[in-house]
């Protein structure tokens, strides 16, 4: 009995030394504020104890576009579209709860309809009534959240690799991350609260090359920022509590209602979410184009920036004259 009590003592001091010794702490939110929220990026309170971190740039009077990351992403992953963009529209993307320097909700609420309402007071902080909304991932699911919800704002939807379907899609809200080691372990029981202290770079380096063909977009500089906006406080449990929420899948009748003109980009070497999701959106839009991107992976924006930007304008084009 002794002996087991000592074998079991020490195991336990192992585990605190290796979580001593691998603990990765939060980030500083000065330090992270000072490195990514550098003009043009604004801090915008949208009431319930948010203040969101975004940017809004281009010029006041033309058609507004607002971009949502996806899950564990942030603004900049629209950086090359932004650039490009805002020379003839206003665009405006930010960083969602639980995410960049935004921040975890007070109230702990990742839900679909929360995401929702966020997009919703953002929209009204900014007085826009009317505008394109378009979304990668996660993003492009609360894109089209928004677009059931509030239809006569929505002049135009954009979805990017968006998550969303259901099963028989081949993709559910848990396949979005599935094929990221660093996500895999993140639900795992027990495992995922010490992966609230134990975060190495590797495994984000990791992730995210998993989730891209064009390998040049997983820099170190991105996985820098991946890793240090994870780490920013309250995020690491903020992602957590997403991975641990059920996300029921879009029903077929309510994508069908949407009558915003939309316009589908995807990558054929997604891994995360498959072509299929993107052909079943097609199938119910009623107002829909489906763009297949041969050699790209799960980030299209990034990793074929002048093909998307193209393809963006000339859709928007349409929006103009119609």
């Amino acid at each position: 009995m002794k002996w087991a009590l000592r074998i079991v003592g020490a195991l336990a001091a192992l585990l605190v030394v290796a979580f001593l010794l691998l603990r990765t702490p939060d980030t500083d939110p000065a330090e992270m504020r000072a490195k990514y929220g550098g003009a043009p990026s604004q801090f915008v309170e949208i009431g319930d104890g948010v203040t969101v971190h975004l940017r809004d740039e281009g010029p006041r009077d033309a058609l507004p576009i607002i971009l949502l990351h996806g899950s564990n992403a942030d603004l900049h992953t629209w950086e090359p579209w932004a650039e490009d963009l805002s020379r003839d529209y206003r665009v405006i993307r930010f960083d969602q709860v639980g995410h960049g320097l935004t921040g975890p909700d007070p109230a702990h609420d990742y839900s679909r309809a929360n995401f929702t309402a966020d997009i919703d007071e953002v929209a009204r902080a900014l007085g826009l009534d009317r505008f394109v909304i378009g979304g990668n991932s996660m993003g492009g699911k609360h894109a089209l959240a928004y677009a059931i919800a509030h239809p006569g704002k929505v002049a135009g939807l954009v979805l990017v690799d968006a998550s969303g379907p259901p099963r028989d899609a081949r993709v559910t809200e848990e396949d979005e991350d599935s094929g990221n080691i660093g996500f895999t372990i993140a639900r795992m029981p027990g495992i995922n609260h010490i992966a609230e202290q134990i975060t190495p770079r590797s495994l984000i380096a990791s992730s995210l090359d998993q989730s891209v063909s064009v390998k040049s977009v997983a820099s170190e500089e991105a996985i820098d920022r991946y890793w240090e906006l994870l780490r920013y406080p309250g995020n690491r449990a903020a992602t957590m509590a997403r991975f641990a929420s059920e996300y029921p899948p879009f029903e077929r009748e309510e994508v069908a209602q949407v009558r915003a003109p939309t316009l589908i980009l995807w990558g054929a070497e997604d891994r995360l979410i498959p072509v299929s999701a993107g052909e079943w959106f097609d199938e119910l839009l009623p107002r829909s184009e489906l763009i297949v991107y041969d050699d790209i992976g799960h980030l299209p924006q990034e990793e074929a920036p002048a093909r998307t930007l193209t393809d963006l304008r000339d859709w928007l084009a349409t929006l103009e004259t119609s």
